[in-house]
């Protein structure tokens, strides 16, 4: 069984300023071990359940020479590979490969979200919201649009109640999920102790890979499929200006349309 984990940081438990997810900052080091702990956690859970391939995704940009680079090494599990430096999604090998399921390990909600901690989706700088079929969607569907092209099912979720809720009803209730905290606003959360969080995406990713589970999981594919996307600023704008497949709406707004959804998503980055 062969296993993809993508990663990002602001849904993991602990973390709920940005402070901690920001490299460069004393606290982002707090964040780096209560991230790679929840990652080593994940994959003791997949190889339990029998995985024989595990490749971990960092997702997260954490700005500058730190963006996708937050995993330590040093402190990682040796049954996985991982995948530093980025960019997003971008890297499609072990799709390609053949994947049985994708774990989602430290999820954040989408921007606006209600009580979702330090919600956002990608680039609060550049992107504020995303449409997939004008179904609203955060990193989350990116992500599982991304690897449904591949016939990748995703079959787990960990961050706040929020995020969890977000996935589950994108994607379904056979999504098995563990809440890592629950949000008082974007900035405060109710927290697990790590090493109640750890024990919980252990034995949950577990259970999620049974073989009975994986049957149970569904494709997020649309066919066909249009990405729209929100910029947070209008001059964001103009890195879209005269690509081919692009269309740019407004001054804030960007459509982009494939016969799947990973060729809408393609159109937005360089070849």
């Amino acid at each position: 069984m062969r296993v993809i984990v993508c990663v990002d940081m602001e849904g993991i438990g602990g973390i709920f300023v940005w402070e901690q997810v920001t490299g460069g900052n004393p606290q982002y080091e707090e964040g780096r071990r209560l991230l790679t702990e929840e990652i080593n956690a994940a994959v003791r859970g997949a190889r339990k359940a029998g995985a024989t391939e595990i490749v971990v995704y960092d997702l997260h940009g954490a700005g500058g020479g730190y963006s996708f680079k937050s995993v330590l090494l040093e402190h990682a599990d040796p049954g996985a590979h991982y995948v530093l430096g980025g960019p997003w999604m971008r890297y499609t090998k072990p799709l390609a490969d053949g994947c049985d399921a994708v774990l989602l390990v430290g999820a954040h909600a989408m921007a606006g979200t209600k009580d979702g901690v330090l919600c956002h989706t990608m680039s609060s700088q550049s992107w504020y919201n995303a449409w997939i079929n004008n179904t609203l969607v955060g990193e989350s569907g990116l992500c599982a649009g991304i690897c449904g092209h591949w016939n990748a099912p995703v079959a787990f979720v960990s961050g706040d109640q929020a995020t969890c809720d977000e996935v589950q009803t994108l994607l379904g209730p056979q999504v098995t999920p563990v809440v890592t905290k629950w949000g008082i606003g974007r900035f405060a959360a109710r927290c697990l102790a790590p090493l109640v969080t750890r024990a919980l995406i252990e034995e949950k990713v577990a259970e999620a890979l049974n073989p009975a589970h994986l049957k149970q999981l569904k494709i997020y594919n649309p066919q066909p499929a249009t990405l729209k996307v929100q910029l947070a600023t209008p001059d964001q704008a103009n890195q879209y200006r005269g690509k081919i497949g692009l269309e740019i709406v407004d001054e804030r707004t960007v459509i982009s349309r494939g016969d799947d959804f990973w060729e809408a998503w393609d159109h937005f980055w360089p070849h």
